[in-house]
This record gives structure tokens, sequence and C-alpha cells, in this order.
């Protein structure tokens, strides 16, 4: 990292059926102490606020809970700075609910929440059902039946006025920073964020 002057990781274990090569998980990677060797200030761990069908194929949360867990005893251990980089979604109630029980299984990594940036309601749908996203996609399906709405952009302003809202009456609510999918493109998503005030009033990321 020091040639490339990469000191920052996003540690995600993918979704193969099969893992390739000698690591099956994101904690046994963690585990070697490469990166802390490396020198990486700051490292990003997955967060699912709807549940993931790969890590608990029963619906539950038992597995995804017990490598936050894990996680989280890690994050206390390392010199880098943890953070949690969500799977995007579309309502805010789930996600406060989840950061909220998080924190109550004394989880209090900071969360970085997924957002989809701006996108054709077509494109949306699609990376939606292909990432796994949960019972939040019924706003993209409400949205595609309204039949003045299915031709317009979709835009989180909603699901981020409701979160705005909700951190700055609950200051201790974990959300730290919006992570954006710019899956309507990087430009598209630069030029909404900009717009809606993502450049001067919230940490924004885009990847």
């Amino acid at each position: 990292s020091s040639e490339a002057g990469v000191n920052q990781g996003l540690i995600l274990a993918g979704g193969v059926d099969q893992p390739v090569g000698e690591f099956h998980s994101s904690m046994q990677l963690l585990e070697t102490g490469i990166f802390d060797r490396a020198g990486f200030k700051r490292l990003h761990v997955a967060g699912h606020p709807e549940g993931n069908r790969d890590i608990d194929p029963d619906g539950s949360d038992k597995n995804v809970m017990d490598a936050l867990r894990w996680k989280q005893k890690f994050s206390e251990t390392t010199d880098a700075k943890i953070a949690m980089a969500t799977q995007f979604c579309f309502e805010a109630q789930p996600v406060i609910e989840w950061a909220n029980a998080l924190k109550a299984a004394g989880v209090d990594i900071p969360i970085h929440i997924g957002i989809a940036g701006p996108a054709k309601l077509q494109t949306l749908i699609k990376f939606a059902i292909a990432c796994g996203v949960g019972p939040s996609l019924r706003v993209l399906q409400k949205r595609a039946m309204d039949v003045t709405k299915l031709v317009l952009p979709y835009e989180p302003n909603e699901i981020l006025e409701e979160l705005a809202a909700h951190k700055a009456a609950n200051p201790d609510f974990n959300i730290e920073q919006v992570h954006f999918f710019p899956l309507g493109g990087i430009k598209t998503n630069a030029e909404w964020a900009i717009k809606n005030g993502g450049d001067a009033a919230t940490p924004v990321n885009q990847a």
C-alpha cells in the first residue's frame, strides 16, 4: 500500500457459492494482520440492514450478527478505524431499527449507509433484485405501479431526508456518512449530491 498510496480498504467476502482460494470470509483476511502491517488507516466491512440470504439462508440474522460482533472486537484491537459500509436500501425506518438493534447488541462500529443514487427505475429494480435488496424493494415496486412516476428517474431524497431528521433528533444515532452506489452514473450522482447539499452538509462516498 505504501507504493500505491492506498491506506483504506473495503473488505468483502463476496457472494460466491464456493470460495476461491484459501479464504472463505472477510474475517479470515482481517485476522492475517496484513492490513495493520501495511499501515492501512481505515477499513470498511459489510453491513446488511435487510439481512443477507447468502450468509443466513434461513432469513434470520444469526450469522450476520455473529460476524458483526467479531468485527466489533476486531475494531477494538486494530489501529485502523473501522466503518461499516452497507447494502443500499430504499426505506428509512428499517435502517433506523437495524442501526438501533446493532447498538443495543453492543455493535457501535460507525455506519456508512448505502444509498442508491439517481437512476432510471428499471435500472434500480434490476440492480436491487441482483444484489438481494430486501423488503424496501417495495418502494420501487410501488413507484413502478404509478404511471405518473414510471418514466421519472428515482432520486433518494425521501430516505435521506428521513434519516437526516432522525439523526438531528438523535445525535448519537450511529450513521456517520452516506455511501452512494452511483447506479445511474457517477456524474449524475455527483451532480445530484452537489445540488442537494451533499458536498457541504454530509460527508459522502461514491463507489
